[in-house]
């Protein structure tokens, strides 16, 4: 598994979140856990902001990503890889930035 590898969400949420998006270094491949963040269901997001939530589409499913949902995911917790973000690495960089930039006070 590779940074901005997606993945099924096999837990309790997944109707609303269908996909996570593992956000972690490969540099610290050697943890048990991966940090990721949930793409949720873009019918389901009330209040967007482009720059915050960026829109994906991964095998047909429409989701966005919700940085302020960060968390930790044991490995044999996650669910089959369903695609890559790869490409759009800088816009989950730039959602990421947003969250944890000190410019904002």
């Amino acid at each position: 598994m590779a940074q901005f590898d997606v993945h099924r969400n096999v837990g309790i949420h997944r109707v609303e979140i269908p996909q996570i998006v593992i956000i972690q270094s490969h540099r610290f491949d050697a943890s048990k856990r991966r940090i990721v963040v949930p793409l949720v269901l873009r019918t389901r997001v009330i209040v967007a902001e482009q720059r915050l939530n960026p829109a994906f589409a991964v095998n047909g499913v429409e989701t966005m990503l919700n940085p302020l949902e960060i968390f930790s995911i044991a490995l044999d917790q996650l669910g089959p890889k369903v695609g890559s973000l790869a490409a759009e690495g800088d816009r989950i960089i730039a959602a990421l930035d947003l969250v944890i930039s000190r410019a904002w006070g």
